[in-house]
């Protein structure tokens, strides 16, 4: 981020911020979300979001679903999922209940396979299982700044149809298949594409990020194989550990991430315990590649 693109962000209060990962991710603390934030508040949240790509905060066991929703709005303009139904008695409320196979364990950006993608999403652990069921996050926009020059220089180029009609088994290898297909068919009731740009530019903090993720069908203009072999190359890049921020989940946890500059990933490595997470989205911007071009959805049916 460039230093007039931050002094541009400086809050007028200053939070009890505590970075956990060298390039991304901070807990605040001393902070109780509600509806009730004054905007000096919400303000330095919004700042603190775009730096550190993901932020935590403990203890907010206080919240409930309608408490959850009217917060989110204090950050932008919550927006349903456009296939998977919300919960009852909300607007705009996903809950993924690991006992119902809702397991996202792959590395993803939400809801790319559309084009005015979420901005953000904010998460709230409801149940959390006494060992396992973290979830991990990656910096796309160091990813991109890792790459070697000709490496950069492809990735500009280059644009992604992404879809949620994808390899369902591939990436939920244990969900049991009756539960597989029933997601599935509801996930894909109505079926996009969109094509997007590889190197999008925040609208906020003119960082350039890596728009990649397991949405991603194809690159355009390329074979199957040709971008299968691209994509694992940069999707590598946004996996290194370095890139990364792990984080074990307590009941009244709330996540909040940039989904324009990360990815995320849920590790289902806690078997039959239970693990409920509840999810608001906030409406994003139709990304734009570095020449300028905007990102386009060319199927929807």
């Amino acid at each position: 981020m460039s230093n007039a693109a931050l002094a541009s962000q400086q809050p007028e209060i200053q939070l009890d911020i505590h970075p956990i990962a060298g390039r991304i991710g901070a807990e605040i603390r001393g902070i109780s979300l509600s509806a009730e934030l004054d905007a000096a508040t919400v303000d330095a949240i919004q700042a603190a979001l775009v730096r550190h790509k993901v932020i935590f905060f403990r203890g907010q066991t206080h919240l409930d679903d309608q408490g959850q929703e009217a917060f989110a709005k204090l950050l932008g303009d919550p927006v349903a999922h456009p296939t998977v139904p919300v919960r009852e008695g909300t607007r705009y409320l996903l809950q993924l209940d690991g006992a119902e196979g809702q397991r996202a364990n792959s590395w993803h950006t939400d809801v790319t396979f559309v084009d005015a993608y979420p901005k953000a999403s904010i998460l709230r652990n409801v149940v959390a299982p006494a060992a396992g069921g973290d979830t991990v996050w990656a910096n796309t926009a160091t990813a991109y700044a890792d790459l070697p020059g000709e490496l950069r220089e492809l990735a500009d180029k280059l644009w992604a149809i992404h879809s949620n009609e994808y390899d369902y088994a591939g990436v939920r290898p244990n969900a049991p298949v009756e539960k597989l297909e029933e997601y599935r068919k509801v996930f894909t009731s109505t079926v996009y594409e969109t094509e997007h740009p590889v190197v999008r530019v925040h609208p906020v903090s003119g960082e350039r990020s890596l728009l990649l993720g397991h949405f991603v069908k194809r690159l355009k203009g390329l074979s199957q194989s040709d971008s299968a072999h691209i994509f694992a190359v940069l999707q590598g890049y946004v996996t290194r550990l370095e890139n990364t921020v792990r984080w074990r989940w307590q009941p009244g946890d709330v996540a909040i991430w940039d989904n324009r500059s990360t990815q995320h990933y849920a590790v289902d490595d806690y078997d039959t315990q239970p693990r409920i997470v509840r999810r608001v989205t906030l409406a994003g911007d139709v990304p734009v590649g570095i020449d300028g071009q905007r990102s386009r959805t060319t199927r929807k049916g």
